[in-house]
């Protein structure tokens, strides 16, 4: 089977696809590489929370970049690269996996991404396998997405955070849950970056 690193998005999104993996007695640890979180305050809630994901599965977590790259997100210039904010954020984290996993010593890696309905599930796939391409190392797909709901329901039973939009500031504006949002932001940190 060898052995897998598994980037995970968040906690809840991690809880099904480690229920699963540990079940069948995969060889795994998780790896946290999440730029694309805003603003900061959220990037470290995300990540305290997968931190008790995997103490909860006793998995060991790989965290590689401590800061979200919200300036970046807000100058669009990721757009004269790719073809849409999703496909720029899929693609940096899926490189930064499949490059740590071939320099790492593993033989394979695969997302918590997969676990979502609502992210672009074929897109996710389609860049993987080019990253793997790209350094060497297998993509294990894995369709996660028959268990979210399970994955949700063992994140509420621990007590983790469960969060109300993708991750982006983009995403964030969207949200139907938008002002909770950033009532929930106790430092205040989003004060001057609104986009409205």
């Amino acid at each position: 089977m060898g052995k897998i690193l598994l980037h995970c998005c968040c906690g809840p999104c991690a809880m099904y696809p480690l229920d699963l993996l540990v079940s069948k007695d995969y060889d795994l640890d998780c790896f946290w590489y999440n730029p694309n979180i805003q603003p900061q305050f959220e990037f470290d809630r995300r990540h305290e929370n997968l931190q008790k994901a995997c103490d909860h599965f006793g998995i060991k977590l790989i965290s590689v970049g401590t800061e979200c790259m919200q300036d970046y997100w807000l100058s669009k210039e990721y757009l004269e690269q790719y073809g849409s904010r999703c496909e720029m954020c899929y693609d940096i984290r899926m490189d930064s996996v499949a490059k740590f996993a071939s320099e790492n010593g593993y033989d394979s890696f695969c997302t918590t991404l997969l676990v979502s309905p609502y992210q672009q599930h074929d897109k996710i796939a389609e860049i993987s396998d080019m990253k793997a391409s790209k350094y060497g190392v297998d993509f294990d797909y894995m369709d996660f997405r028959p268990g979210f709901r399970q994955g949700q329901d063992m994140a509420r039973e621990i007590g983790l955070y469960r969060q109300k939009y993708c991750g982006c500031i983009f995403s964030l504006e969207e949200s139907k849950f938008r002002d909770k949002i950033y009532k929930s932001f106790e430092d205040g940190s989003l004060a001057s970056t609104r986009t409205e």
